[in-house]
């Protein structure tokens, strides 16, 4: 799940930007107005005969699922999702990740205030497509992605987006916690830590509240996520061995480092998610890895949202604690300036 942070405090301070960024955010700015301007409360889209009542299904489960997250964390509830926007889009921004062509890291884009981020996000597919070109032609390799959802970490009360719709019941609860934990924990300079740890208590908090029809349902979706996770694991794995692979062998062009980067996806990537896919019976055309490209930027990415994930488990069941007891201890050491690990 992407994050989109522009504050107004940003747009209102333009002489710390060069005209790039001062462009960027000004877009994006008005991205974010446009989708604040054209949204209306529930209650009047609820009562209006026009809109379909699939979406208006999906209004009220949601308005469900953020009573629930702010009664479970005991936490002051904000004026987020109590509004909605029907985008006439399928997905509300992209996001564009840049890599060296010889390493696995993401370039970092900052800002002042807000920090700095290993992407940038644009509502309009046209320039983030023209920004992935500028970035080619200075030898990054780049991922444009779309996104469904994101959050503003508490600056503005966020309304429901049209494009959550896409998502299944269980999906859209998962992403409603995630997006919902980044309003009430929040890490200045940590994305990745900050995504991982929306992604943790997401997953976890989706599970505890979805009713599920019987045991052998619940036992499907657990042997669906341990699928998913076990990919996870396995794309993590193999993001490190990419890493290593362009430290010994040095690539100096671009095209040696798209050959060693071929001959690894075919020979060796591929097969391997093909392979655990069959185990865990998951058709190919539901195999997430296999679906779209991988390169510097994706693999990127995917350490980005995924690299602490098996860090932050390992350190709840360690704690023995239930999920509110953890998330208070962390909450705890976050505001005594604590490494959230020690």
């Amino acid at each position: 799940m992407g994050i989109l942070k522009l504050s107004l405090i940003i747009i209102l301070s333009p002489v710390i930007f060069s005209c790039a960024k001062l462009q960027y955010v000004i877009e994006q700015g008005q991205g974010q107005l446009a989708i604040f301007y054209d949204a209306k409360s529930n209650q009047e889209l609820l009562a209006d005969g026009k809109i379909a009542s699939k979406y208006k299904d999906k209004i009220k489960y949601i308005e469900e699922l953020r009573k629930y997250f702010y009664q479970y964390f005991n936490e002051k509830s904000s004026d987020i999702y109590t509004k909605t926007t029907l985008l006439e889009r399928d997905a509300v921004s992209y996001l564009v990740i840049a890599s060296l062509f010889d390493k696995i890291e993401a370039k970092e884009a900052c800002f002042w205030f807000v920090g700095c981020f290993p992407y940038l996000g644009f509502f309009s597919k046209d320039r983030a497509l023209d920004y992935a070109k500028e970035l080619a032609e200075q030898n990054y390799v780049t991922w444009v992605r779309p996104v469904y959802a994101y959050s503003s970490l508490g600056y503005f009360d966020d309304p429901i987006l049209s494009s959550f719709f896409a998502y299944d019941d269980f999906d859209l609860t998962e992403m409603i916690f995630h997006e919902l934990f980044h309003s009430i924990f929040f890490i200045k300079d940590e994305v990745e830590l900050n995504e991982n740890l929306a992604n943790f208590f997401g997953r976890e908090l989706a599970l505890a509240y979805f009713k599920f029809d019987s045991a052998a349902s619940r036992a499907g979706k657990l042997a669906e996520l341990a699928a998913e996770d076990r990919l996870k694991e396995e794309i993590l794995a193999y993001a490190q061995r990419l890493i290593k692979l362009y430290q010994v062998q040095r690539p100096s062009k671009q095209e040696e480092s798209e050959a060693i980067l071929k001959e690894f996806l075919i020979g060796d990537f591929y097969p391997q998610v093909k392979k655990i896919c069959t185990e865990f019976a998951v058709s190919e055309t539901a195999c997430f890895p296999l679906r779209g490209e991988w390169n510097n930027a994706r693999f990127a990415a995917f350490l980005t949202y995924e690299k602490e994930q098996n860090r932050i488990y390992d350190l709840y069941k360690k704690s023995n604690k239930s999920l509110i007891e953890f998330y208070k201890e962390l909450k705890q050491k976050k505001e005594r300036g604590e490494n959230l690990f020690l």
